[in-house]
C-alpha cells in the first residue's frame, strides 16, 4: 500500500493528500537534513532505529473539500469516562516523576500514557478523518499512513514551526482546562463576551511561562525581529489552554532543520532541562511514545511548511487503535487532578472513533 498522509488545516475548508505512489518514505535521523526535503514530515519523539523520521514524498498532491453534509459523515456522542479512578501504573508511574520534582532535579516533566479502544465496525480511515475535521475545526488534522510508522491520526492545536522564505511562526501552548457549562460558547478567536470567566490556576500559568520562555530563548539563537504576543486563551476542542505566539525572520545563515532541533521536544511535551528530562521519560514512562509528541505536517510542499505537535492522537491498528495523551507535572501537582487532564485530552479522540456511518 503506498504511503500517503491527508491533512486540513485550521479553519479550512478543503484538505490535501500526498501520496507517495512508489518505494517507501525517506528514513531520517538528523533533524539538520530537513532544511532541504520536500514532503509529508512525520517525526517521533525520541529518533531511534524504530522510529526515524519519515518523509512521504509528494508525488501526487489532491486538494478537496471536506465534507460538511450530515448525511457523509455523523458523530455519536462522547463516550469516555471522566472522573475515572487513577489508574495503578500512571499512580506509580506519577509517583516516581514527582519524587525526582519535588527533589529539583528536574523543574517540569510531562508524563503521558495511553488506552486501548475499539473502533466501531465499518468504519474506514476517511470516516475517522473526516468526522475528526468536522469535529475540531480550529486544530491541524492528520491522518498518516506509512510501513514504518504505521498509522496515526492527529487532531493537535500546537504549531511547532510554521512559514515560508524568512517569515516563520511558533508558539507555547501549555496548561490545560476543560471547558464547562457556559464556557463552551467560547471559540478561538473570537471570545463571545466569556473570556473572564475562564480563570487559570497558578500551576498551569508556570507552566505556560516555562515553556514560552524556552521558546524565546531557542529562538535567539536563530532568528531576528522576534515578536511575542500573549498569552492568551484559546480552544481546542472542549478543552482551553494558555497560548503564546512568536514571528519572527530567520537568519539569513540560518538552518531550518537546527531550529526544529532546538525546539523539538518543547517543555510543552517534555520537561526541563530538556535533554535530561528527555532520558529521564525515555528511561522511565510506563510506555513507548514512538510518534505521539513528536511532530509532523507539511515540509516545504507549494513553498510553505506546516509542522504541528503530534497531540491528541492514536495510532491505528486493524479494528483497534491506541490514544495518547499527557500532562505537564511541577513539583506541587496533585495525582488526581494530573490524570483527570490525562482524561480529558483522550476524551478529544475517543469522540473521534464514536461515529457512525448514515
Amino acid at each position: 500500500m503506498a504511503a500517503f498522509a491527508m491533512y486540513r488545516l485550521p479553519y479550512a475548508e478543503t484538505y490535501t493528500k500526498i501520496t507517495q505512489t512508489d518505494g517507501e518514505p525517506m528514513e531520517i535521523f538528523s533533524y539538520s537534513r530537513l532544511a532541504c526535503q520536500v514532503g509529508f514530515c512525520i517525526a517521533p519523539f525520541s529518533i531511534s532505529d524504530d522510529c526515524p523520521i519519515l518523509v512521504i514524498r509528494p508525488d501526487l498532491i489532491e486538494e478537496k473539500r471536506v465534507p460538511s453534509s450530515p448525511s457523509d459523515v455523523s458523530v455519536k456522542e462522547s463516550v469516555g469516562s471522566l472522573g475515572s479512578k487513577v489508574g495503578s501504573l500512571y499512580s506509580e508511574t506519577f509517583a516516581r516523576f514527582h519524587e525526582v520534582l519535588k527533589q529539583g532535579d528536574f523543574r517540569k516533566l510531562v508524563l503521558a500514557r495511553c488506552a486501548e479502544e475499539e473502533i466501531a465496525a465499518g468504519t474506514s480511515l476517511e470516516d475517522l478523518f473526516f468526522s475528526t475535521c468536522q469535529l475540531y475545526p480550529r486544530t491541524f488534522v492528520a491522518l498518516v499512513s506509512a510501513p514504518k510508522s504505521g498509522i496515526w491520526l492527529a487532531a493537535t492545536p500546537e504549531i511547532l514551526l510554521k512559514g515560508s522564505g524568512c517569515e516563520w511562526q511558533t508558539m507555547a501552548l501549555a496548561g490545560t482546562m476543560r471547558l464547562e457549562g457556559a464556557q463552551l460558547d467560547f471559540d478561538t478567536p473570537k471570545d463571545c463576551g466569556i473570556k473572564a470567566e475562564i480563570t487559570w490556576s497558578t500551576k498551569n500559568i508556570q507552566e505556560q511561562h516555562y515553556v514560552a520562555t524556552y521558546i524565546k530563548d531557542c529562538l535567539l539563537q536563530f532568528a531576528d525581529d522576534i515578536c511575542e504576543e500573549g498569552p492568551t486563551t484559546v480552544r481546542a476542542g472542549n478543552l482551553v489552554h494558555l497560548r503564546s505566539d512568536f514571528r519572527f525572520r530567520l537568519a539569513p545563515d540560518a538552518n531550518i532543520g537546527n531550529l526544529i532541533e532546538a525546539l523539538h521536544p518543547t517543555p510543552a511535551v517534555c520537561g526541563l532541562p530538556k535533554h535530561e528530562a528527555c532520558k529521564f521519560i525515555i528511561d522511565n514512562e510506563n510506555m513507548q511514545r514512538r510518534y505521539y509528541s513528536g511532530f509532523m505536517g507539511p515540509l516545504n510542499v507549494a513553498d510553505s511548511t506546516h509542522l504541528y505537535v503530534s497531540l491528541r492522537c492514536m495510532q491505528i491498528t486493524g479494528s483497534r487503535c491506541r490514544l495518547y495523551a499527557g500532562g505537564g507535572l511541577l513539583k506541587d501537582s496533585i495525582e488526581e487532578q494530573e490524570w483527570n487532564e490525562t482524561e480529558a485530552k483522550l476524551e478529544t479522540m475517543r469522540r473521534c472513533i464514536a461515529i457512525k456511518k448514515m
